[in-house]
């Protein structure tokens, strides 16, 4: 018998329905790998679910953190402002303060330098109204000391020193000091009729007190006539 003429042991009536069959079982996946390959994805899925809600429980935490780090440096900032605002306030007290003690000692310095000063004038003016130059070397002498009080006045005046003009005013004790009275019916009862010796004042401040005269009501005189009819009535 040759070789073509033996059959196999496994006839194939039908090679095509042997090559699908084939086919098919290469195609066909065991249920357990399919079971097994989707418990792999639940599992992948359910771990990168955990660390996604690591991370944002982390990123929560961070948050949380600065925040209350920023509250923190708002309360420290509120603090050092209000710092700030109290030691200007002080600085601004003490720099109204110092200016202020500065100008009442200046004032009162100047006050105190121009008081002495003051008996000078006086002794200048008495010495004008006294002293009567008669010969050429005593109008000279007197023009050159008035020349020195005239430029002691002009210093005065431009101190803020002005002298008061307290005739025919009504009397004030707070500007002047009475010396005199007069009586008499030519002025009102308390106007000044003299000034005695002048007062100063520089700006709203009195150097010195002027010292005046002040006119007061005239007693009525009593004649001889008035007085044996007055004598007569007390008699009766």
């Amino acid at each position: 018998m040759t070789e073509e003429q033996k059959q196999p042991e496994n006839p194939v009536e039908n090679p095509e329905v042997a090559v699908d069959t084939s086919l098919e079982n290469q195609n066909s996946v065991p249920e357990s790998a399919v079971e097994l390959d989707e418990t792999t994805e639940i599992n992948s899925e359910d771990h990168q679910t955990a660390e996604n809600e690591e991370i944002f429980a982390a990123f929560q935490q961070e948050n949380a953190n600065l925040k209350q780090l920023l509250d923190e440096k708002s309360q420290q900032a509120d603090l050092a402002k209000a710092q700030y605002a109290r030691l200007a306030a002080d600085f601004e007290n003490f720099r109204r303060r110092t200016t202020k003690e500065k100008e009442n000692l200046e004032a009162q310095t100047k006050k105190n330098v121009i008081a002495e000063l003051l008996p000078v004038i006086d002794n200048f003016e008495r010495a004008r109204t006294q002293l009567k130059p008669e010969s050429e070397g005593e109008k000279t002498i007197h023009s050159s000391y008035q020349g020195v009080y005239k430029t002691l006045v002009e210093c005065l005046k431009k101190m803020g020193v002005s002298a008061m003009r307290p005739e025919g005013q009504e009397f004030d004790p707070n500007y002047h000091e009475a010396m005199l009275r007069e009586p008499t019916n030519e002025y009102p009862e308390g106007t000044v009729i003299e000034q005695l010796m002048r007062g100063y004042t520089i700006g709203d401040t009195i150097l010195r007190h002027a010292m005046v005269k002040v006119a007061v009501p005239q007693e009525p005189v009593i004649t001889s006539e008035q007085k044996t009819t007055e004598n007569e009535e007390n008699d009766h």
